[in-house]
C-alpha cells in the first residue's frame, strides 16, 4: 500500500507517533488510508450539505475496511462571486483545488480518494487531481438543489439573474423582485439547472468516475447519504483492485462523456473542463472532437435555462442511466469501458428507460439531431469558441449586425441595464480572458440581463470570457486567441457587421484582411488591470480557452 510509506517499519516510527496523537490505532493504521476531500463550507448553498455527505463516506470506508481521513478544499460561490472582482478568482481556483488535493495525497500518501464536491471549479478541480495523481478515486457530489417557484412557475437560479434584468426594465415591480429573489433558490445543493456544477456531477457519472445517481440525486433526499455510503465501499473495492482514475478516464470514456454532454445539453463551461482533465489524464482531445460528437448525437434534454424541467425532472424521469440507455440504442456509446461500480456501463445502465419524456426525449424524438453545444471557427475566432446552441432561439441560429464594442463586463452590463442596447447588436466583450481577465469571468449578468429584457431572440453576445451554465440565448464563449493575446476580437470596432452561423459553425467579422492588418500594425495591448496576487501569477501561466485553459 502507499501507505505504508508513512506507517511501516522502524524507520517510520516518528510518522506513526503522529497518528497516534491524532487519535488512531494500531488496528486502523493496518488498514488502508483513504482521503475523504470534502470542500464543505457554510458560503456555498451547494456545500452546506457536505459535511453530512463526507460523514456518510466516512462510514462506508469503514464498513468496507478502510481508515477514512477527512480533510478540506476550497470552493467558490459562482452566484456569490458573479458580477463583481470576485468571479476573478472563480475558473483559477479550479488549479488551487487540483494542486492542493494533489499535494494533500502526495504528502500523506494515501492509498485512495473519495472526493466530496458539488459546484462549478471544485469538481473538475477535485477530478483533475485524481488524474494527475493516477490513484484509485471516486466522486461523490452533494447533489442537485430542488427547484423554487416564482409566478407560479418552477424556477432556479437563471430566472434571478433574469428578473434582476426585467426590473432594470420597468418590467416586474420590487415586490415581484422580492418574491423571485426569496424563492428561486428553496434549498441546498447545486443550483437546479444544467448549470456548470450539474453538468460536471453528471459528466462524472458518464464517464465512469462516480456512481450512477452522482448527477441527478436531489441534495435533500436520502438517498444521498445512501449514495456516499457506497461511494466509500466502492473506494476500498478500487483500492483492493488497484484499479486507478487513469483507468477509468481514458479515451474511450471521454468520448463517452462528450457524447452524454451532448444529449443532456450542458454548459458550455464543460468544454474548459473536459480539457483540462484530459490534459491531466494524458488523452488527446480537441475542439474538433466536440463538433464531431455534436453532429451525430440528438439532444434529448432541456433543462434550465434551456427549458422548464430542473434536475429532479431529471432523476425521476431515469437520470443519466436513462439516458445513457438512449444513446445506447443507436450504438453511440462504448459499453465496455469500466467504471467505479466494478461493472462496465454496459452492466450499469441494463434495464435503465425512460419515465417521464417531458424530462428526457426517446432518441427517435429529439429536440434537434445534433449536440447541445457547437463550437465555431472564423477570423474572430481562429482557435475556435462555444456557444450553447441547444439554448439559442431558433431565430438567433444565424444571425448578423453591428458591434458594440466593450472592454469589460462591467462597462457592457452598464449599457445594457441603460437601454443602449438594441435589437439586431452583436454585444462584444473583450479583455476577459484567462490571461486578460484575469481569470475569464462569467458572463451571467449580461446575458440575463438580455433574456430579462426580452432581448436574447434580437441580441447576440460574444466574449473572449465565458458563460455560466445559467446563460441562455446566443451567447458566444471563449473566444480563442483573446485579445490580451492579440487575438482578433481586440481588432474590433465600434459598428463593424459580424455574422454567426451556428449550423455553419462559422462566426465572422465581415472586415477585409486588409483593413485587419492596418488595425494589428496599430495595436496596442493594454496593462493588465491586476497587477500583484496569485491571479497576476496566474495571469503569466495560464493557457487560452482552447486548451482548457491550464496552467503551463
Amino acid at each position: 500500500m502507499r501507505s505504508d510509506n508513512v506507517k511501516k517499519g522502524a524507520e517510520r516510527s516518528p510518522n506513526r507517533s503522529l497518528f497516534y496523537a491524532l487519535g488512531y490505532t494500531p488496528e486502523e493504521l493496518d488498514r488502508p488510508l483513504i482521503g475523504v476531500v470534502s470542500a464543505y463550507s457554510e458560503i456555498v448553498p451547494g456545500h452546506m450539505n457536505l459535511d453530512k455527505i463526507a460523514d456518510a463516506v466516512k462510514a462506508g470506508v469503514q464498513m468496507a475496511g478502510g481508515t477514512p481521513i477527512l480533510m478540506p478544499a476550497i470552493g467558490v460561490c459562482d452566484g456569490i462571486a458573479m458580477g463583481h472582482v470576485g468571479m476573478k478568482y472563480s475558473l483559477p481556483s479550479r488549479e488551487l483545488i487540483c494542486d492542493s488535493v494533489e499535494t494533500m495525497c502526495q504528502a500523506h500518501q494515501l492509498d485512495g480518494l473519495v472526493l466530496v464536491p458539488n459546484c462549478d471549479k471544485i469538481v473538475p478541480g477535485m477530478v483533475m487531481a485524481a488524474c494527475r495523481l493516477d490513484v484509485p478515486a471516486v466522486v461523490c457530489s452533494g447533489g442537485p438543489m430542488l427547484a423554487g417557484t416564482y409566478g407560479g412557475e418552477e424556477v432556479s437560479l437563471s430566472k434571478m439573474f433574469e428578473a434582476v434584468g426585467a426590473y432594470k426594465a420597468g418590467m416586474i415591480d420590487d415586490a415581484q423582485l422580492e418574491d423571485c429573489t426569496c424563492n428561486c433558490c428553496p434549498s441546498c445543493g447545486s443550483c437546479s439547472g444544467m448549470y456548470t456544477a450539474n453538468s460536471m456531477n453528471c459528466l462524472c457519472e458518464a464517464v465512469g468516475i462516480a456512481l450512477p445517481g452522482n448527477g441527478t440525486i436531489p441534495a435533500v433526499y436520502s438517498k444521498r447519504l445512501q449514495l456516499a455510503k457506497h461511494s466509500g465501499m466502492a473506494i476500498m473495492e478500487l483500492v483492493k483492485k488497484n484499479i486507478t482514475a487513469r483507468q477509468i478516464i481514458n479515451e474511450r470514456s471521454l468520448r463517452n462523456a462528450l457524447t452524454c454532454d451532448m444529449a443532456l445539453g450542458c454548459s458550455t463551461n464543460t468544454v474548459l473542463h473536459l480539457l483540462a482533465i484530459a490534459h491531466e489524464a494524458g488523452v488527446p482531445i480537441d475542439l474538433k472532437m466536440f463538433n464531431e460528437i455534436s453532429a451525430r448525437t440528438p439532444n434529448l434534454c432541456h433543462l434550465a435555462p434551456a427549458g422548464p424541467t430542473h434536475m429532479p425532472d431529471l432523476y425521476a424521469a431515469g437520470g443519466i442511466p436513462a439516458v445513457q440507455a438512449e444513446l445506447a440504442k443507436k450504438g453511440l456509446l462504448d459499453l465496455d469501458v469500466p467504471t467505479v461500480t466494478g461493472k462496465t456501463l454496459g452492466e450499469n445502465i441494463q434495464g435503465a428507460h425512460i419515465l417521464n419524456e417531458k424530462a428526457i426525449r426517446p432518441i427517435d424524438n429529439p429536440y434537434s439531431e445534433t449536440g447541445g453545444l457547437q463550437i465555431l471557427w472564423g477570423n474572430i475566432a481562429p482557435d475556435g469558441c462555444v456557444v450553447k446552441r441547444s439554448a439559442v432561439a431558433p431565430e438567433m441560429q444565424q444571425h448578423s449586425g453591428p458591434a458594440r464594442v466593450f472592454n469589460s463586463e462591467d462597462e457592457a452590463i452598464a449599457a445594457i441595464y441603460a437601454g443602449k442596447i438594441v435589437p439586431g447588436d452583436v454585444v462584444v466583450i473583450r479583455y476577459e480572458g484567462p490571461r486578460g481577465g484575469p481569470g475569464m469571468r462569467e458572463m451571467l449578468n449580461p446575458t440575463s440581463a438580455l433574456a430579462g429584457m426580452k432581448l436574447d431572440t434580437t441580441v447576440a453576445l460574444i466574449t473572449d470570457g465565458r458563460f455560466s451554465g445559467a446563460s441562455r440565448g446566443a451567447a458566444i464563449g471563449h473566444v480563442s486567441p483573446e485579445a490580451a493575446s492579440g487575438g482578433p476580437i481586440g481588432l474590433i470596432e465600434e459598428g463593424d457587421t459580424i455574422s454567426i452561423d451556428i449550423p455553419g459553425a462559422t462566426i465572422t467579422l465581415e472586415v477585409s484582411e486588409e483593413e485587419l492588418a492596418a488595425r494589428r500594425a496599430r495595436y496596442v495591448a493594454p496593462e493588465p488591470n491586476i497587477r500583484t496576487g496569485w491571479l497576476s501569477r496566474y495571469a503569466r501561466m495560464v493557457t487560452s480557452a482552447n486548451l482548457g485553459a491550464v496552467l503551463q
